[in-house]
């Protein structure tokens, strides 16, 4: 080996040793008591960062905690609602001097229960009328006897008696004025309109959503 050949094996030793030295006494050497460990502090949670209904809003700043699933909801956590209202009518013809229900009517009547029974908010005030035919306090009592067997028919069909009221007009509410036999037969009825109001929350629009076609 030459010279020149043990100086570099030399060189290449040393070198590493002397860069070691260096970092070991250019840096300072920290004990454990110099930085004593320090716990970390307890987050303070105020508000509620839950969201139990899974519309998107906290349970901290949700004004409608309860949306259904899927529906359209603003900042609040309250879905847009959609108010949809329907109307059903009943109007039964009685013969003279009587307040039998003709069986003709019966669809009538078992619609506007099945009408009440999905909006069960709705309730139903059954209006009792007569001819002019007849003196003023019988006429009275009959559009009442008339009214009543309608709530019963209706009632049959497991309607709350809470929600049926009845009135009778007589003949102080004529719908014809005229003296014809026909006339008086429009007279001699039972009739109630009943609206009904039925509440949807909007659902959320998504890529799978399907638009109905008109």
């Amino acid at each position: 080996m030459d010279q020149r050949s043990g100086l570099l094996i030399m060189k290449n030793n040393i070198l590493p040793l002397v860069i070691f030295t260096w970092i070991t006494y250019s840096y300072p050497i920290f004990s454990a008591e110099e930085f004593p460990y320090k716990v970390a502090p307890t987050a303070n949670q105020i508000a509620d960062l839950q969201d139990d209904d899974e519309d998107g809003v906290i349970n901290g700043r949700d004004v409608c905690p309860s949306t259904p699933f899927g529906s359209d909801v603003d900042n609040q956590g309250c879905g847009e609602v959609r108010r949809e209202q329907d109307v059903r009518q009943l109007r039964i013809l009685f013969a003279n001097d009587s307040y039998e229900i003709n069986p003709i009517f019966s669809n009538q009547i078992q619609t506007m229960a099945d009408f009440l029974k999905i909006y069960k908010s709705a309730s139903i005030e059954i209006q009792g009328y007569t001819s002019k035919v007849g003196t003023d306090e019988y006429n009275l009592e009959l559009s009442k006897k008339r009214a009543e067997e309608v709530e019963k028919k209706l009632l049959s069909y497991a309607i709350p008696p809470e929600r049926v009221t009845i009135v009778g007009f007589g003949e102080s509410r004529l719908e014809s004025l005229g003296d014809t036999p026909a006339d008086h037969a429009l007279n001699r009825k039972v009739t109630a309109t009943v609206v009904g109001l039925k509440e949807k929350v909007v659902e959320e629009w998504t890529i799978f959503s399907t638009l109905h076609k008109r």
